[in-house]
């Protein structure tokens, strides 16, 4: 007898939680940033802070009547028992946090975005109340079909965000194009569909003012929303997130629990949520424009960035208290574009490493196997990188990762190599 498909999941309220210890009191509980107000009772989602700090996540079903952040607390307390500030692995992440000297750095966002003038909105709100002291912000218009954006930005935002136009597609060449224009000693890159935490900017980049070999820093990504089932299930199985323990990745001791390092970028953390020093940036040539959303590469930008920065010799860091609440795509088809997306990207920036810096071959040669097979694996379990607290807990199958979509992945994977090709054909190389 055939076992029933399993329901669609619910939605999720998307909150965030801050205590004053990990065994604590609750210090406040709201909406995330943009979300609607949390209802008296249902599953939520919820960011933990500690004392303002991303600590971890937690997931519940509030009982209609309940005191929600009664019962989402004492849900935080447990985690944090056992994965929080007391564990191992983050008091080494602890030791391992650099020290500020100083304010940080003169810094540029850049947001490259396309006919999205409600979202860019949305995001440029958030840019301009950021705590770091001397940034700006600019705006890429990336191929536009109608004047929405700039329209938008010169009149709604004139005098606050800077315009600029780059008629040719592509999300790299757009970067590109970005920090041409910028004046920042760094380069910080954000996605036209996230609200950025205020202490975002500062977090990101505080980092660069404590460590002059730091080319490259990360950050966190998290839900804004989790209504539909295709925004779940993506979430469920990994979403963006990279956890909450600082890490730091060194060309010169590579570490020990990677080793296809460099090679497994898509662990350094996501184009949503990035900045590198700009000579670093330079000093790797950028970012590779035959790749990226808009080309036929699919993606791949902000990985051979991460990989270009580090073989260029600078280091890494990823910091999970530079927040950025992601809004992810809603519906079943977007997530199958994103599941092909996603193989295409992988091996397209490989690709593109090896044709801009061949002497990574043989290097990448002998990792590639183990290389694949792990893509291959992440495919099906789409990774246990948060920590937990997830809509229907990491590992767990609640939600079973259809494999449609690895399927959809795994044709992706067979067409980066041939999307990065054809786009360097059409005018992508340099």
């Amino acid at each position: 007898m055939s076992s029933r498909p399993a329901p669609p999941p619910r939605s999720l309220s998307v909150a965030e939680l801050d205590l004053d210890a990990p065994d604590g009191n609750v210090l406040s509980l709201r909406p995330a940033p943009g979300g609607p107000p949390l209802l008296s009772g249902g599953d939520v989602y919820a960011l933990v802070r500690l004392r303002g700090r991303p600590a971890a996540t937690v997931t519940g079903t509030v009982p209609e009547g309940q005191d929600a952040a009664g019962v989402l607390a004492a849900l935080a307390r447990a985690r944090l028992a056992t994965t929080g500030p007391r564990s191992d692995a983050e008091r080494f992440a602890a030791r391992s946090r650099p020290v500020p000297e100083g304010p940080p750095p003169r810094t540029s966002v850049i947001v490259a975005t396309r006919e999205r003038p409600g979202s860019l909105a949305r995001a440029l709100d958030s840019l301009l109340v950021q705590d770091h002291p001397d940034h700006e912000v600019i705006v890429v218009d990336n191929a536009p079909r109608t004047t929405d954006t700039r329209d938008l930005v010169t009149q709604e935002y004139a005098g606050r965000v800077r315009y600029v136009r780059e008629d040719t597609p592509g999300l790299a060449v757009a970067h590109n194009t970005g920090a041409a224009a910028a004046d920042g000693d760094v380069l910080a890159f954000t996605d036209d569909d996230v609200i950025a935490d205020p202490h975002w900017l500062t977090a990101l980049t505080a980092p660069f003012a404590a460590d002059p070999g730091l080319g490259c820093v990360t950050g966190l990504i998290l839900p804004a929303r989790l209504s539909t089932p295709a925004q779940i299930l993506l979430e469920a199985h990994g979403g963006f997130a990279k956890g909450f323990a600082p890490r730091l990745y060194d060309p010169a001791a590579p570490p020990a629990d990677e080793p296809l390092f460099p090679f497994t970028a898509g662990s350094f953390g996501s184009g949503a949520n990035m900045a590198f020093r700009a000579a670093a940036l330079r000093k790797a040539g950028g970012f590779d424009p035959a790749t990226g959303t808009g080309t036929p590469a699919k993606g791949g930008d902000d990985l051979y960035a991460f990989v270009a920065v580090l073989t260029a010799g600078f280091r890494l860091r990823y910091t999970p208290e530079a927040l950025v609440w992601h809004h992810h795509r809603e519906t079943w088809q977007d997530l199958r574009n994103q599941a092909y997306g996603y193989g295409a990207g992988l091996t397209a920036y490989l690709t593109a490493t090896l044709v801009r810096c061949p002497r990574l071959l043989p290097a990448l040669l002998a990792r590639l196997p183990r290389g694949l097979a792990h893509a291959r694996a992440m495919t099906a379990s789409r990774g246990q990188t948060s920590g937990g607290g997830v809509p229907g807990e990491h590992g767990t199958h609640h939600h079973p990762w259809p494999r449609s979509l690895s399927r959809r992945e795994r044709r992706g994977m067979l067409h980066g190599p041939l999307g990065y090709l054809a786009a360097r054909t059409r005018g992508g190389k340099r």
